[in-house]
């Protein structure tokens, strides 16, 4: 509650202000560009011209720091990975001025590499372009994207067969899905809106809208909540029961951060995501958005140049299906004419 009280606070004095532009008052709010998890940051707030002002509030995010001589230091820990808004409020008579600055934290470790040896492959629909994959009870689930060519689709693993399906209407985009308490939840590209299926009978139920969210990608699901990208480097986490967007995690290495996040699968406690165009499965610590380890899957894309031709830029690296009853994790890509099963193998 206390948090909350401090977001409303904040958002009630942004709407406040003006554009107080006279010459008269500038002001300086120095902040590291640059800092690493776990390090304590130390904001400065400056009057740099005019009269006297009657306070200064300084917020990092929506929490407000306690000043001291218009000094204030910053935990990284409670902000997480990520670019974090750093803002001072400057209060005068009758007016108020916004001084925005910014604070990027790196994660503070390096992350495991691990490779792949393949324990089996089975047949994939070279035509299915491939957006969301799940494992549910012996099956396959899947959806595909393209407006005309989405399809939501139940699929027999041992030969590739589709057993149920679903067409999308040609105006949408279809995007990532994840199974929770009977239902499937898929998403849309840009639609700006996502769509609920009874898992047996694959009718529609209802729709949702998304929140802050960009677009429509990977999605998967904890014991709790919906875990979801939008193709930034921002994953969100929903509740499955109204779809509200309940908190965010920017995702970071010690040196970059990565967009583009994709189809998404959660596995023991972390989040495993496919980056767009790339050959690599990132993964995350869905509380900080630490990036835990990275699978190299460039020699995959290979194996399956050696049965067929692909596109580069299209036919890439996606789809993560997950077996926990029996340890099995599964990977293709879009367009691909094969679905691997492999062990990932810490270096």
């Amino acid at each position: 509650m206390k948090f909350i009280k401090q977001a409303s606070i904040f958002s009630l004095l942004l709407l406040t202000l003006n554009s107080c532009g006279e010459a008269s008052y500038r002001f300086k709010l120095n902040v590291p560009n640059k800092t690493t998890l776990g390090q304590t940051v130390n904001v400065k707030f400056e009057q740099l011209n005019g009269n006297k002002i009657d306070s200064v509030h300084v917020f990092a995010g929506t929490k407000r720091l306690a000043l001291e001589n218009n000094s204030a230091t910053i935990n990284t820990t409670e902000l997480g990975v990520g670019k974090h808004p750093v803002t001072a409020l400057a209060f005068m008579p009758g007016k108020v001025k916004r001084v925005n600055n910014s604070v990027e934290v790196f994660s503070n470790k390096e992350y495991d590499n691990y490779t792949y040896k393949i324990v089996n492959t089975f047949p994939h629909d070279p035509k299915a372009f491939t957006q969301g994959l799940e494992y549910h009870n012996g099956f396959l689930y899947e959806t595909t994207g393209r407006n005309g060519q989405s399809w939501l689709r139940k699929v027999e693993i041992e030969t590739g067969k589709v057993l149920q399906q679903y067409d999308l209407s040609d105006k949408y985009f279809g995007e990532g899905m994840t199974i929770v308490d009977n239902q499937i939840f898929w998403l849309t590209w840009q639609a700006g809106k996502g769509f609920i299926f009874d898992l047996d009978t694959f009718k529609i139920i209802k729709e949702f809208k998304y929140q802050k969210s960009i677009e429509g990608w990977g999605l998967t699901h904890s014991d709790t909540q919906l875990i979801k990208s939008d193709g930034t480097n921002k994953i969100w986490f929903l509740n499955p029961k109204n779809q509200k967007e309940e908190r965010s995690i920017q995702v970071y290495t010690p040196k970059v951060t990565l967009e583009k996040l994709n189809e998404l699968e959660y596995i023991n406690g972390k989040i495993y995501a496919n980056y767009w165009q790339q050959p690599f499965i990132a993964i995350i610590n869905p509380e900080n958005g630490v990036v835990d380890g990275v699978v190299v899957l460039k020699d995959l894309v290979k194996e399956i140049k050696k049965t067929q031709k692909i596109n580069d830029g299209d036919d890439v690296l996606n789809g993560i299906a997950f077996d926990k009853e029996n340890n099995r994790l599964f990977v293709t890509g879009k367009n691909w004419g094969k679905l691997f099963e492999i062990e990932i193998i810490k270096q």
